[in-house]
């Protein structure tokens, strides 16, 4: 298999650790790929036509992409080790996605003050975009500790590289107000040695 990454990100990093996790990493030839909003990678179009990081190319199938799609892929393929069964199944797939949405939320703030000229930026639709962070991140804190606190899984996985990442880019923001459960978790989970082993280098 190949997987097409980037380094900085967050969708890839998901990916990355559920490989460590299950052993797979071995399995898996690392491309590394250069593609923006604005400026799609040529090689990356060709096995994905959003341009997008993390994609998966198959010996026998299609490329695959979108990191949930992925990292259920993969974790099949290892024998379904964080994406349990029964009635806890939904509860981690509701994590994930919230983890998903902390981070395209996350995303559209950088590259609004990366990618867009100056004078086109909206303040006003950033702060909508922080607006989801601070209320997701509330909702973890007061209905999701039990979960968190659980057996490992990929709601789990996901949330931790969601608010890594908010760290990683907005940090000044501070996320962790009000939220001290939360932040109390996320300290113990960074110290993993998959999560310490993925911190993307800056840029």
């Amino acid at each position: 298999m190949k997987l097409y990454y980037a380094p900085t990100s967050p969708y890839v990093r998901k990916v990355m650790i559920l490989l460590e996790e299950t052993g797979q990493l071995g399995d898996v030839e690392l491309i590394n790929v250069a593609t923006t909003p604005v400026a799609a990678s040529p090689e990356l179009l060709a096995k994905n036509p959003l341009a997008k990081v993390p994609a998966l190319e198959r010996p026998d199938g299609p490329t695959l992409y979108d990191s949930r799609v992925i990292t259920a892929y993969l974790d099949a393929r290892a024998g379904d080790k964080l994406y349990p069964t029964g009635p806890r199944r939904w509860d981690t797939l509701t994590l994930e996605a919230t983890a998903d949405g902390i981070l395209d939320a996350a995303l559209l703030m950088t590259y609004e003050a990366r990618l867009r000229p100056e004078d086109k930026r909206m303040p006003e639709w950033v702060e909508g975009q922080w607006d989801k962070i601070v209320r997701s991140v509330a909702a973890l804190n007061t209905r999701w500790m039990s979960h968190l606190q659980g057996p490992l899984d990929m709601g789990q996985v996901s949330v931790a590289c969601a608010l890594a990442y908010v760290d990683f880019r907005h940090d000044a923001r501070g996320w962790r107000q009000g939220n001290d459960g939360l932040s109390a978790w996320f300290k113990e989970f960074e110290s993993r040695d998959w999560m310490q082993s993925t911190v993307p280098p800056a840029a």
